[in-house]
C-alpha cells in the first residue's frame, strides 16, 4: 500500500501547494491529494492556500511533482451532490474536473453527499437526483479511465444502507467508495463492519482517528469530521484503524493510504506517519515508495 495525505492537513498552517510538495519529499511520502477549485482567490494567489485550481496546467503540474518525486492519489471534487444545487453546481464542477485529473495523472476523484438532509427533499427524490448525476459523470470518468470514488462524510454517506444504494447507481467499476476511518466512527457506526461490508469496492482511503474528547462530544450526532486535530494512533479510533488496514491487506488492497489530520504545520502529521508506518510493518504491509 502506499501512504499519501490531504493537504487539508496545513490549512491552518497556511501552506501553499508548493510547500506540501516540498514537505512531501522530506518525508518520503509519494502520494498527495488536494481539493480543486475553479477560478482563482486572493488566498490562492498569494500561496496560503494548500489546494490547486483547475486554471492551473495539469501537464506542467504532474512534471513539477514528479521533480519532488509525489503524484496524486486522489483529488477531491467533493461539491455535495444530495442537494438541490448539486446537478446545477456539483455535476459541471466534477466534470470539469475528469479531463483536467486524467491531465494530471490523477487516478481517483473523490465526490460526496452533504451533511445534513436536504432541505425540501425527501430522501427519495434526493437518492433519484443523485442517481441522475452520478449517471453523468461515470459515464464521462469511463470515457476518461478515471475512478469516482463517493466518500463518506455526510447525511447518506454514512449510512451503510444508503451507501449499497448510492454504488448501485451505476454497474460501472469506475463507481468505487473513499472509506474514511473516522467520519465512519463520528456517525456512530462501527467502522470495521463498515469497511468489511463494502470490501470490494474501496478504492481509496482516508485514515482518520478521533480525539476522546470529541467522540463524547458528537459521535453519533455529526456526519463528518472537517479536520481531525487528534494524532493517528493517538485517539479512540486507533484499534479500528489496525483492524481495518488488515482486512485491506487481506483483501489485496494496493491503493493509497491518506492521512488526514490538522499537520500543525508539520509535527502532528509527522507523528501520524511515524505511527501508519510502524503499524504497517507491524501487520506485515509493504509500503510503495
Amino acid at each position: 500500500m502506499r501512504i499519501g495525505f490531504h493537504t487539508d492537513a496545513f490549512n491552518s498552517a497556511v501552506f501553499s501547494f508548493e510547500k506540501c510538495l516540498q514537505w512531501a519529499e522530506r518525508n518520503e511520502v509519494h502520494a498527495i491529494e488536494c481539493g480543486v477549485i475553479e477560478g482563482v482567490s486572493w488566498i490562492h494567489g498569494l500561496g496560503y492556500f494548500p489546494h490547486i485550481s483547475l486554471i492551473e496546467d495539469p501537464v506542467l503540474l504532474r512534471e513539477k511533482m514528479a521533480r519532488h518525486k509525489v503524484a496524486f492519489s486522489q483529488v477531491d471534487a467533493a461539491y455535495p451532490l444530495s442537494g438541490k444545487d448539486g446537478p446545477t453546481w456539483g455535476v459541471p464542477y466534477i466534470l470539469k474536473t475528469i479531463p483536467w485529473a486524467k491531465l494530471a495523472g490523477c487516478p481517483n476523484i473523490a465526490t460526496t453527499d452533504g451533511l445534513h438532509k436536504p432541505v425540501g427533499l425527501s430522501d427519495a427524490e434526493a437518492l433519484e437526483a443523485m442517481k441522475r448525476s452520478y449517471g453523468l459523470i461515470v459515464e464521462t470518468a469511463e470515457a476518461y479511465g478515471i475512478n469516482i470514488n463517493i466518500e463518506i462524510h455526510g447525511y447518506f454517506t454514512t449510512q451503510p444502507d444508503m451507501i449499497e444504494k448510492m454504488l448501485a447507481f451505476c454497474k460501472s467499476d469506475r463507481l468505487g467508495l473513499n472509506f474514511d476511518t473516522g467520519n465512519s466512527f463520528i456517525a456512530g457506526n462501527d467502522p470495521v463492519a463498515f469497511a468489511r461490508r463494502f470490501l470490494p469496492r474501496i478504492k481509496h482511503v482516508h485514515i482518520k482517528d478521533v480525539a476522546q474528547s470529541l467522540a463524547e462530544e458528537a459521535r453519533g450526532k455529526d456526519t463528518g469530521i472537517g479536520i481531525s486535530h487528534s494524532a493517528i494512533g493517538d485517539g479512540v479510533n486507533a484499534g479500528n484503524i489496525k483492524a481495518i488496514l488488515s482486512m485491506l491487506r487481506d483483501s489485496g488492497y494496493a491503493g493509497t493510504l491518506s492521512l488526514e489530520c490538522e499537520g500543525q504545520g508539520g509535527p502532528l502529521i509527522e507523528k501520524s506517519l511515524a505511527w501508519l508506518r510502524k503499524t504497517m510493518a507491524e501487520l506485515g504491509i509493504p509500503e510503495e515508495r
